[in-house]
């Protein structure tokens, strides 16, 4: 068997399996559920045996891989597994070739022992994520700065806001970053679907719209509400219904980590008679004071030991989770602020307990319904698989992309770190994107947000610059991932900073950027044509310099991608691996150099080149079989 590629080789040489449903027979198993799992074997590697490694209540088993069908260049192995536990962790022991024993897992082939964190998982659960969420293209708005309608007109300024018109300067003051207010409201968002609609977007996601003192509403005063300022419950249904007579999702914002001060809980507790009420145990309290979401005195912790508070949250029909979902309020889903931090304090961690609960009763109340958890560094060990759907891959995704497309001299610092980001060559790109999604399992990544921004970092425009911003969008619409694009980034918005990039959406046309406008319709258009784009797997071919290229796969299609940052040497692959793949059609970009022994990818500037086509030489298909 040959060793693990360098940076200048092909991948496609290379074992490989993935979670997708090309290589792993049911994606949504349930306990005691039989599913089949394939690994390709090129026949370069001279494996002559594959057996798989599990570990049922945590003792090691081995099973057989059976030879299943040999193509002009690989051997397809076959091994059936049983979800005997909850998670079940997989790897491939291949033997044979020069060194005789070598493991297969998420990061790649290894010669030699490594430990569990980066095998394959099987997850079986009750409450599987919603089907309609695979592949889904997702949208984020920021109530008060994406459009106003003219109701808005009508309604009376709070008492702690500053007003502002449209065409304001973002207020990046002290006193000015949370109080400024544009008026947007709920109703202005349904008058713009058609622009959404237009784009190709499948999902809404609104930060939160519950009552509160700041326009970013993250200090919600209650939930049993919908902020009067942005119109109200009916305003809500009016977006819902109209969201879904045009076949998208809308998803609501809700932080279980903390709440607003002014929050009607928080008054009972901490007002006279205060420490009598049910109310003074939902917040942590230390040295007669609560205790403040890193420090914020506005942000009051919630307290997730508390037995009646995680009842009034989640199990009550009139509590937040379940009153704004499904029928009762319209919404699809719930994205979790700070999921992150969320019932974790000092020795407390019942961060997992949570996740559990939430989805448990999403799963009995609304069990179409999706839940993402915020998370801005390593989510791994958070995302077992039975709590949040998915997180938003900032760790996996979007910080790696930006150390390989940030512009020199720009000096981003992600979320307050105290140095700037590298800017990285594609290898170790690529090595951080494995290494992280490798820890999780396949149905935990395709059902996360990946992102290369959003309301809390800077726009990638600005970031990355106009000449870069066609990269950023290709590998975001190309990956296994449900993609999230911040409102305006499709119209060339910018922004230095989280705050600063929440500028109002300018709806004036003449004010936008029409190529990168086309940029996202032509790259998400792309990706809704494509069902490799959106449930294939993710095979690595290259990763190099200023150059990636990956093929999404099924076993009817596949796609290859390739994304440059910059002008690169051409980068060459050996046809014999890419059957089919002249009779291919150009899904976005210009096409390969095809030859009849090999296919060239080149590039004077920076590109995206999507090349769809049906293999020819696919390898087998899964056996239908008898589950349980």
């Amino acid at each position: 068997m040959s060793p693990a590629p360098t940076r200048q080789q092909s991948w496609l040489t290379q074992p490989h399996h993935d979670g997708s449903g090309r290589y792993v027979s049911s994606q949504t198993p349930r306990l005691g559920d039989r599913v089949d799992v394939l690994v390709r074997v090129p026949l370069a590697a001279e494996v002559d045996a594959v057996h798989v490694r599990t570990a049922p209540d945590g003792e090691a088993t081995f099973a057989v891989a059976r030879l299943v069908r040999t193509t002009a260049t690989d051997a397809w192995w076959r091994a059936t597994l049983t979800c005997h536990n909850p998670v079940t962790t997989y790897r491939f022991l291949l033997t044979g070739g020069p060194t005789k024993y070598a493991w297969l897992n998420g990061t790649g082939v290894h010669e030699r022992d490594v430990p569990d964190a980066s095998d394959f998982r099987l997850v079986a659960h009750d409450a599987p994520p919603p089907a309609w969420a695979t592949g889904a293209v997702v949208y984020q708005v920021f109530p008060d700065r994406f459009a106003r309608s003219r109701a808005a007109d009508r309604r009376a300024t709070p008492d702690w806001a500053i007003p502002a018109a449209w065409g304001d300067p973002v207020d990046i003051s002290p006193q000015g970053v949370a109080h400024q207010l544009y008026g947007g409201d709920l109703d202005g968002i349904t008058e713009h679907l058609d622009h959404l609609e237009a784009l190709g977007v499948d999902v809404v996601y609104m930060t939160p719209f519950f009552p509160a003192r700041s326009n970013h509403r993250y200090d919600a005063s209650s939930f049993e509400q919908i902020d009067p300022i942005l119109g109200g419950a009916p305003a809500l249904r009016r977006l819902t219904a109209a969201a879904h007579a045009r076949g998208m999702k809308v998803m609501g914002d809700f932080t279980t980590n903390h709440t607003g001060n002014a929050h009607e809980w928080f008054l009972t507790a901490a007002g006279k008679g205060g420490r009598n009420t049910p109310e003074r145990d939902y917040y942590i309290w230390e040295d007669g004071t609560y205790v403040a979401w890193l420090g914020v005195p506005s942000l009051p912790k919630l307290n997730h030991l508390n037995a009646a508070l995680r009842r009034r949250l989640f199990e009550d029909p009139q509590g937040v989770v379940r009153k704004w979902l499904g029928r009762a309020g319209g919404l699809d889903g719930w994205r979790v602020d700070v999921a992150n931090m969320t019932g974790r304090w000092r020795d407390t961690d019942v961060n997992h307990d949570v996740a559990r609960q939430m989805r448990d009763v999403m799963g009995r109340v609304a069990p179409d319904a999706l839940l993402v958890g915020e998370h801005f560094h390593d989510y791994t060990t958070d995302v077992p698989g039975d709590g949040w759907h998915g997180v938003m891959n900032y760790a996996g995704f979007c910080k790696p992309a930006w150390t390989w497309l940030r512009q020199e001299p720009k000096d981003p610092r992600f979320l307050g770190a105290p140095v700037p980001l590298p800017l990285l060559e594609a290898g170790a790109v690529v090595e951080t994107m494995r290494d992280f999604t490798s820890r999780i399992a396949w149905q935990s990544l395709v059902h996360s947000f990946n992102l290369v921004g959003s309301h809390d970092v800077p726009r990638i425009r600005t970031l990355v610059g106009p000449e870069a911003v066609e990269a950023a969008v290709g590998l975001l619409m190309t990956f296994p991932s449900m993609p999230m694009v911040t409102y305006g980034d499709e119209i060339g918005m910018e922004g230095t900073f989280g705050e600063d990039g929440r500028r109002p959406m300018p709806w004036d046309e003449s004010d936008w950027d029409e190529k990168t406008l086309e940029t996202y319709r032509g790259l998400i258009a792309a990706r809704q044509g494509s069902v490799a784009l959106r449930h294939g797997g993710l095979r690595w071919v290259h990763a190099q310099g200023d150059a990636m290229v990956f093929l999404r796969e099924t076993h009817d299609e596949v796609a290859l991608v390739h994304v440059a940052r910059a002008a690169h040497e051409p980068v060459v692959l050996d046809a014999q691996h890419l059957a089919g793949i002249e009779a291919g059609r150009p899904a976005y970009g210009p096409a390969p150099k095809m030859g009849k022994r090999a296919v060239t990818l080149s590039a004077a500037a920076p590109l995206v080149r999507i090349w769809v086509w049906r293999p020819t030489d696919g390898g087998p298909k899964h056996v239908r079989r008898r589950v349980r």
